[in-house]
């Protein structure tokens, strides 16, 4: 398996949001809600349209750890959903239906989807679907939370996990000693 990063530019973030929006919403909301929730592939792809529909706040065990994650849903979140839910046929349970099929997507093609996007708005990093739960953590990360609460938010089991995970550079560490300036 390829080590992946978290989406480090906003542009970036804009334009694949762009890209998966104008082609298909359902890959939109699977980008938009996995950036904003931090949520692994395997639970993400788990999620029934019950869980999200006219929901604030999603509630699920996560498979992994079997930990319980309750999380409140962002504006953005809400907006995506209720576009694809607008949109949509509406039969299925699941939030990311496989086309024809009565089932979730893969995480193969959830990777397929991910990717694709990246690669059509020219990003050259190693880009998967484990990129949108980095990605996540990263910009909570930037946006000031301390160490222990993005561990906590992403259930790891000691910080070291997560100062690899949101993927804090040489340049960053290298900037602490520079600015540093006692």
């Amino acid at each position: 398996m390829e080590y992946v990063e978290p989406i480090r530019n906003k542009k970036q973030i804009l334009a694949m949001k762009h890209y998966l929006r104008s082609n298909n919403l359902r890959d939109y909301l699977l980008f938009v809600l996995g950036i904003n929730s931090g949520l692994r592939i395997s639970d993400l792809l788990q999620l029934t349209i019950e869980d999200v529909k006219g929901k604030d706040r999603v509630s699920l065990r996560e498979k992994k750890t079997g930990k319980t994650k309750d999380f409140p849903l962002s504006d953005t979140c809400k907006k995506a959903i209720q576009e694809y839910l607008d949109n949509c046929s509406g039969k299925s349970v699941w939030l990311f239906e496989s086309k024809g099929r009565n089932r979730p997507i893969t995480r193969i093609q959830a990777y397929r989807i991910i990717n694709k996007a990246a690669q059509v708005i020219g990003m050259k990093e190693a880009i998967g679907t484990h990129t949108l739960r980095k990605t996540f953590g990263y910009w909570v990360h930037k946006n000031g939370a301390d160490i222990t609460k993005i561990q906590k938010l992403l259930n790891h089991s000691n910080p070291s996990i997560t100062l690899a995970y949101i993927g804090i550079t040489k340049e960053e560490l290298d900037k602490v000693y520079i600015n540093l300036n006692l």
